[in-house]
């Protein structure tokens, strides 16, 4: 399990680097990640790590790259 959060992580962090801010939609759909659960694991991750930002716009939760 864990080595799947990580290779999703690295899905999310990709699709972020090439791509800019992202809706959460627009992530799934550029990472090919399925389950939902999958999807916030990586992002959890990635977040632990102090890599990501996340921010409201109408009512959409966008993520981005820190730095």
């Amino acid at each position: 399990m864990i080595e799947l959060i990580g290779t999703n992580a690295g899905k999310v962090w990709n699709a972020l680097n090439e791509g800019g801010k992202m809706s959460l939609k627009a992530l799934k759909k550029a990472t090919k990640i399925k389950a939902e659960k999958d999807m916030y694991a990586a992002l959890g991750w990635l977040a632990k790590e102090g890599k990501l930002a996340f921010e409201e716009a109408d009512g959409e939760t966008m993520v981005s790259l820190v730095g």
